[in-house]
């Protein structure tokens, strides 16, 4: 009786987790008709984005931005960078040596 109570109570939680994370997952068209497919997973705890990008699947965290959402990796070291506002992206690379960011695709939209 115990396990059957025990594994109705494990259900629950883990329908409760499922019911507060968000997956959305998109498609972005950038300048040089670069495509970036893009998965954003929302959790209460942590936002990650994973993007494929020159046959490398990324996956970034949420870092804070003055406006729209930014995800970078969260070390000094050298990283990329996917930043959104709206139904609009740009993918840095973020020199951590430097300390600069420069642009790797821009003009990105969503949906293309």
């Amino acid at each position: 009786m115990r396990a059957l109570l025990a594994a109705a109570l494990l259900t629950g939680l883990a329908g409760a987790a499922q019911a507060e994370t968000q997956v959305l997952t998109l498609r972005y068209i950038c300048d040089r008709g670069v495509e970036v497919p893009a998965t954003y997973v929302n959790a209460e705890d942590q936002q990650i984005a994973v993007i494929h990008v020159e046959g490398s699947q990324i996956t970034l965290f949420s870092e804070t931005a003055a406006s729209g959402a930014r995800y970078g990796w969260p070390s000094d070291g050298s990283s990329y960078v996917w930043w959104t506002k709206g139904p609009e992206a740009t993918l840095y690379w973020k020199d951590g040596e430097k300390g600069t960011e420069e642009p790797v695709l821009t003009g990105c939209t969503e949906g293309g």
